[in-house]
């Protein structure tokens, strides 16, 4: 039987991927220990959790801040936004949007103006509010993007790919996941202004309409497997 909501790992873990704050600093320990008290991330996994813990807690918030925009803002390829890394600038990733942000009206989360569905923090949100094997199921469905940000934030020596490592133990049982195909060098942006445009043309508006009633985990799920199917067959 699937364990009562929320699962305050899922929380936890989306609280390590927010922006460092006064807030996140404090709350540190706290983090620390509710991944013990839940267990349901292995002691090695939670032990390379360590060192960014205790980075939030004790390091200079500035150098926190400086060091998580220039990972996670300044290249497309550790965004934190799933869609980035399943339909890049393809019209699908707004559907996607649609569907996704459906999925979070039907499990009674409402999102607020400025929120994009597909952001990796809010996703983890999300779980913790939903029974745990509803909860593994839909990380799985990621967990080759997962996959993918660990070994490109591992490769940079990051604190952070600790975190990537933890959510692919929480996703369903039995997953052999590879990264999934990436480009061979990292996409720097240096013009905010540009990447404000980028997004812009990519928005979507969340309500009411066929496209947000369509909407279901089911078709979700085949929006992810057939963009990884086809990410592999371009590269073959």
């Amino acid at each position: 039987m699937a364990s009562a909501s929320p699962n305050l790992t899922f929380k936890a873990l989306s609280a390590l991927l927010a922006y460092p704050s006064e807030d996140l600093a404090a709350a540190a320990p706290a983090i620390a220990d509710v991944l013990a008290l839940e267990g349901l991330v292995a002691a090695p996994e939670r032990a390379a959790l360590a060192p960014l813990i205790a980075e939030l807690a004790q390091e200079d918030l500035f150098a926190l801040q400086e060091t998580y925009v220039g990972l996670f803002d300044r290249t497309r390829r550790l965004s934190l936004h799933l869609f980035e890394h399943v339909h890049g600038e393809s019209r699908d990733r707004g559907q996607a949007m649609v569907d996704l942000a459906g999925i979070y009206e039907k499990g009674g989360l409402v999102l607020i103006a400025n929120e994009l569905p597909d952001y990796l923090p809010l996703f983890l949100e999300f779980l913790s509010t939903r029974p745990l094997t509803e909860a593994r199921g839909l990380m799985a469905d990621i967990a080759h993007i997962l996959a993918s940000l660990e070994e490109r934030l591992a490769s940079r020596g990051s604190a952070y790919a600790a975190v990537f490592a933890a959510l692919r133990t929480l996703a369903a049982d039995g997953m052999v996941v590879a990264p999934s195909p990436a480009p061979a060098v990292d996409e720097p942006v240096d013009d905010f202004a540009a990447l404000d445009a980028a997004w812009e043309e990519t928005a979507v508006t969340f309500g009411p309409g066929e496209g947000m009633g369509a909407c279901s985990v089911d078709r979700f799920r085949t929006q992810l497997r057939a963009a990884q199917r086809d990410a592999r067959h371009t590269v073959a």
